[in-house]
This record gives C-alpha cells, structure tokens and sequence, in this order.
C-alpha cells in the first residue's frame, strides 16, 4: 500500500536548559528579596516610625534605580556581546545588600540598602531577559519568559511564607528575621557561577555599537515604542507591592501575618504566568493585555472597598493573576520588537521609561495614601489602569501582535 504524503506537525522546540537554570536562580533570589520586602513596611513604619510617604519614595527610588540601570547594562551587554558577567555581577550586589537590612537604624539606612539592592537588580535584569532572547527559539518566547516568570514568583511565594514563619519563631523581631534573606541570595550567586552559560556564537552576532548614536536609536521600530508607552502606563497603574502589606496591616492582620497578602499574591502569580505565557504565542497578545488590565482594576476596587481579609485576599489574588497576564507577555513583546543585535539595549529602554514610571507611581501611592487614607490609594491606581485600558485600544502598532 502507498504510504501516505501527508507530513506531520512539526514538533515544538524543546524549552532551553538556560531558561530553566535562570528560572532556578530567580527562584532563589526572590526567596531573599521578598522575604525582606515583605517585612520592611512594617519595620519601617513600625520599627524606625518612618511615615508612610517616605516609605512610598523609598519604594519608588529604590523600584525606579533597578530599572534606569537596565537600560546601561542591557546596552552594555549588547556591546561586550556577553550577558554572564553583568548577570553575576548583579546578583552579587544584591546578596552583598541583605546584611544592610537588619542592621538598619534609620530610613536612610534602609534606603542605601534598598538603593544597592536594586541597583544589583538593574544590573542582570536587562542582561538577563536578552540572554533568554539569544537562546530560547522565537516560537517559544511567551512561554519561556513565562517559566522563568513562575519560577521567580514561586520564590516569591516562598519568601513571605518564611518570613511569617521566623516571625513567629523570632516573636516578632524583625531584625533577625531580617538575617534569613542572606542564605538563598549567596546559593543564587553561586548557580549562576556553576550553571549559567552563554551560546558561543552570539558574541560574535552583535555589533559593538552605542545605543546613545542616532543611527543605533532609529532602528527602534514604532511597534517597540507602542510597547514601551503601554508598559509605562501599566507601571503607573501598578504600584509597589509595600501597599498590599501597609493595606493588610491597616486592615487589622496581626504583624506575623501581614506578609500573608503578598503570599496570596504571588501564588497566583506564579500560578498563571507560565500558562498565561503559553498562551501568549498562540492568540492575540493585544487582547490578552486587555484583559490583564481589566485584573487590575478589578483587583485595585477590590482592595480599595476592603473592610476585613476576604476582600484583601480576593485583591491580592486578582493582583498577582494581572501580573500573570502581563509581565511575561510584556518581556516577549520587547524581544519581538527588538532590533536585531540590540536585545539588551531593548530591555534596557523598555524599563528605564518604566523606572521613572514607578518613582512617580509609588510617590504618588504614598501621597495618596497619607492624605486620602488607603482606599484612595488603590482607587488612584484603578483610575491608571483604565487609562492603560483605553491607551492599548487605541494604539495602532500594538494591534499587530
């Protein structure tokens, strides 16, 4: 009998190695950072009596550093034409932050700490997500900057659980609570140490050339800059997670407890980032940023009409589904819009707009919040987000994808 003619489906390209070992050690750090993070409001607020517009500028300069200094190490990254070292380096300064924590005895103090924190964050972030770019297949991207995505946010589950439960081992001292975040920030940088490598052949791909020269910045498409503009206005909308954990606390959790929100948070997080990536490369990217948009207001009238944990919690959730929906989708959109040759630079611009995004983001949550009280602060942020809502409706280049 004749066989038949008709060819199989190609299969889908395998996930990468690299995707699941940056997984892991993201995983690692968000373990430190958010079991710090989730635990600094209250020490600021409770402990060093900082006021909680302070706390909000804390949050924006320090969110803010982290991603001005991608676009300097992504570009740099573009023209050493190697990603591995700015990644180590990064993870390295924010492990050598973590003992600046507990030993904190003022807001300025909590703020170099965070400065440094983030400035490690900015270093590897760019140089990072272009190292997923240069090895994961096209076809994959949505859901490889997804994996990683769940992977760091499982961390991010993980942290505040811990810190709940030293919380209660340490009877609500926070200082030395604070000392955990020091072991997995240390195994994170050696991971990278150990597993992390770079293909050979993309050194030699990318062209030693300057974003800051007209003829590198021209090649930045209007698709690029219309994601951009709406990442920007997404950041608007969404605030530092510090103001789940302030809501929590105001709305009576018991201290041990109120890093709970942020648990909620990232399990739902991690939960629907890497399907929600999958998804991504098989329907409309526009339509799903529309619906993650739609998540955050919901969730910010959620939080915003809280009057005990059943509210808060159904917020938080709904907040980490957004996140979901939209952060890895976001990273994906940014490597299909690069130029070729200048993934770093790309990531790089995308979160230095961003990053003086969230400076005015959380200045503007903490002022809310100190003259209004708290629900205004969340109902601010639902007002931003349906201004992103109608921003992405409406912007020609980002109907294409």
């Amino acid at each position: 009998m004749p066989q038949s003619s008709t060819p199989l489906p190609a299969a889908r390209p395998a996930m990468p190695r690299g995707v699941w070992v940056l997984g892991f050690v993201s995983l690692l750090m968000d373990v430190s950072s958010e079991l710090a993070h989730s635990l600094l409001p209250l020490f600021l607020a409770g402990t060093l009596g900082v006021p909680v517009l302070a706390i909000g500028l804390i949050e924006g300069v320090a969110e803010a550093t982290a991603l001005i200094c991608k676009v300097f190490s992504g570009t740099l990254s573009d023209w050493l034409g190697k990603r591995k070292p700015l990644v180590m380096l990064g993870y390295g300064l924010a492990a050598f932050s973590k003992p600046l924590f507990p030993l904190a005895d003022s807001a300025a103090t909590v703020l170099l700490a965070r400065f440094v924190d983030r400035v490690g964050k900015g270093v590897r972030g760019a140089p990072r997500d272009a190292l997923i770019a240069d090895i994961t297949p096209p076809d994959i991207r949505g859901a490889a900057f997804g994996l990683r995505q769940s992977m760091d946010t499982i961390g991010a589950v993980l942290g505040p659980l811990l810190a709940i439960a030293l919380m209660f081992l340490y009877r609500d001292d926070i200082r030395s609570a604070l000392w955990w975040s020091l072991p997995p920030a240390l195994l994170a940088v050696a991971a990278i140490w150990l597993w992390v490598r770079e293909p050979a052949e993309h050194g030699a791909a990318r062209a030693p050339a300057s974003l800051f020269s007209r003829a590198v910045f021209s090649q930045f498409s209007a698709g690029f800059w219309g994601v951009v503009g709406l990442g920007a206005v997404f950041t608007l909308a969404r605030f530092s997670e510090a103001f789940l954990v302030l809501r929590g606390a105001q709305l009576g959790l018991p201290l041990a407890w109120a890093p709970l929100v942020l648990v909620a948070m990232s399990i739902s997080y991690a939960l629907s980032a890497y399907p929600l990536g999958w998804l991504s490369d098989h329907v409309s990217r526009a339509r799903l940023l529309q619906s993650s948009l739609l998540l955050l207001i919901a969730a910010d009238l959620a939080l915003g009409a809280a009057a005990g944990p059943a509210m808060l919690l159904a917020g938080a959730l709904l907040w980490g589904l957004h996140l979901g929906c939209s952060q890895g989708l976001l990273s994906a959109l940014v490597a299909q819009t690069a130029p070729p040759g200048l993934a770093g630079s790309a990531f790089g611009l995308f979160n230095l707009i961003c990053g003086a995004a969230t400076l005015s983001a959380s200045a503007l949550a903490g002022a809310l919040w100190q003259t209004w009280g708290g629900a205004a602060t969340f109902h601010g942020g639902a007002a931003f987000a349906g201004a992103a809502l109608l921003l992405g409706l409406v912007l020609r280049p980002l109907r294409q994808f």
